[in-house]
């Protein structure tokens, strides 16, 4: 099994590990998120973009994208931190970090054969949709019914606090 860091690829060099995987006509899935503290639902979207292909990528938000997503006071983690997080799953085969507000840019890069999103999307509302659909990249909705967030969990930590 490799190393969680050996799994962090930096933007230019995943193209050329993924020409390789191609070339053995594995099939190529992307996730991404903010992943700012791992929790269940995180593992079974991982582990659901799992099956739908060979080789898992993920795109991890930058800590300048986490904040202007979720606001003040976030991410909790770092990068560097979350990024080691996610790229330490099993299910999980390259971790790569980006600043973009959405992964247009990277489907447009990587040009993977399944974006995968979590059950909180629907195949109508995943934002880059129409980039999927434009490249010929296959849009699957993995994971669980998304009952568990950050915040939500970031809530129950507080309450408990104040208890």
């Amino acid at each position: 099994m490799r190393e969680a860091s050996s799994k962090i690829v930096p933007r230019d060099m995943l193209q050329s590990k993924l020409a390789e995987h191609r070339r053995r006509r594995e099939r190529i899935v992307f996730a991404n998120g903010c992943f700012d503290t791992l929790h269940v639902g995180h593992i079974r979207y991982l582990e659901g973009a799992r099956r739908e292909g060979d080789i898992v990528v993920v795109g991890v938000n930058d800590d300048s994208s986490v904040r202007n997503l979720k606001g003040p006071g976030r991410p909790i983690l770092d990068q560097k931190a979350r990024a080691h997080l996610v790229a330490a799953l099993r299910a999980v085969d390259y971790v790569v970090l980006f600043s973009e507000a959405s992964v247009e840019a990277l489907l447009e890069e990587l040009r993977p054969d399944v974006h995968a999103k979590g059950t909180d999307y629907t195949a109508e509302t995943v934002p880059e949709r129409a980039t999927a659909a434009r490249l010929g990249i296959r849009v699957a909705i993995v994971g669980d019914p998304k009952d568990h967030s950050t915040r939500s969990f970031f809530d129950s930590v507080r309450k408990a606090a104040h208890d």
